[in-house]
């Protein structure tokens, strides 16, 4: 898809108090998510406010400088950078008749584009329904998905409208399905158990490499010796888990697998929907926490990962940080305090990451 085919979106921000480079962080971080949606950034639009407007979430005054910007660049779609009430959204699609969402409602959607499962098919419907069922105050125009792509309404609208009942309804029946689904991963759990086999996950912040290292984990030690996953730049490229077992070089069998990325203020309807997913990773014996070393911002990266992780029970003494992408850096690096250094691209690193893994098995 070219340029020229993508949805045309403006970003609305509000800085309530961010330094110059956290807010921008946010921003970047936001243009991101349009884009692996499909669409692409023509405009931002930020104001500093103290909190947001009850009414508009914007002022009046900026309210009026987003009509005058929607008239001149003629965007298909508005992305908000803070969740939406109700009431904000109501107001909002009164002064502006471009589609308007929210940065929740943004993820929500890449997260129904990737899902490929049936465990994430339900998981991404009930997040979405979850989300939706406060806001059937409204006209039903904010409850549209995107359908077909980020700036059109397609067959899924009609479900997304339903009544408070009706979806009430479905929220119990995804629950009782996925309650389906959890017996039959307690049942995998527990043959691994009997099988004696190890098992290590990867985390990390969404685009830090996780697949592409899982990845070459398995060209170096799984039986078919390449890739398993897809893995690019794209934010949110995993969204179904995959596992995989493979041989390290002490002879042991383990099993690996990619996971879901998190993501600062990852909507509490999501985290809700994939806890039981989110669980089993850090219910692993070895938490991999990959962090990709050439973002300016792994810093605060690394704390959001280690929030949502405490958030889950994982211990501290299960996770293993590495460090990935020093590809992109200048400069010599090693194991060092227990912390591995890789390039998941260029596989440097991947035999001492194997080793420090083996390491920690046979203690």
């Amino acid at each position: 898809m070219n340029n020229n085919d993508r949805p045309k979106v403006i970003v609305v921000g509000l800085n309530t108090g961010k330094d110059r480079g956290t807010l921008q962080s946010f921003i970047d971080e936001l243009h991101s998510l349009i884009e692996a949606a499909g669409g692409q950034a023509v405009a931002t639009l930020v104001q500093s406010l103290n909190k947001a407007h009850t009414a508009t979430y914007i002022g009046k005054g900026k309210l009026e400088e987003l009509k005058h910007l929607v008239e001149e660049l003629e965007p298909d779609l508005l992305v908000f950078d803070g969740e939406l009430s109700p009431l904000q959204l109501r107001n909002l699609e009164k002064e502006i008749s471009v589609r308007i969402i929210d940065r929740t409602m943004l993820i929500l959607e890449i997260f129904r584009q990737r899902a490929r499962s049936r465990e994430g098919m339900l998981q991404v419907e009930l997040a979405n329904l979850q989300y939706q069922l406060p806001r059937l105050t409204g006209t039903g125009r904010e409850l549209s998905r995107l359908g077909g792509g980020i700036g059109t309404r397609g067959a899924g609208e009609q479900k997304l409208e339903l009544d408070r009942r009706h979806i009430r309804k479905r929220i119990q029946e995804i629950k009782r399905q996925m309650q389906k689904v959890e017996k039959t991963r307690q049942l995998h759990r527990k043959q691994r158990e009997r099988a004696g086999l190890k098992t290590v996950s990867l985390v990390g912040y969404t685009n830090a490499g996780k697949s592409a290292l899982f990845n070459a984990m398995c060209r170096a030690a799984h039986t078919s010796r390449t890739k398993q996953v897809k893995a690019n730049s794209r934010l949110f490229q995993t969204l179904d888990t995959t596992t995989r077992k493979i041989t390290l070089p002490s002879g042991l069998n383990i099993l690996i697998t990619d996971t879901v990325g998190f993501i600062q203020d990852l909507p509490h309807s999501l985290v809700a929907a994939f806890r039981s997913t989110l669980e089993e990773a850090v219910q692993a014996d070895l938490v991999l926490h990959v962090v990709d070393m050439s973002d300016l911002a792994y810093l605060e990266k690394i704390a959001v990962v280690e929030d949502v992780l405490g958030e889950l029970g994982a211990e501290k003494e299960q996770i293993f940080t590495v460090f990935n992408k020093i590809d992109l850096l200048e400069g010599n690096f090693s194991v060092s305090n227990g912390i591995n250094y890789v390039s998941a691209r260029t596989d440097v690193g991947i035999p001492s990451l194997m080793d420090t893994i083996a390491a920690q098995f046979a203690e």
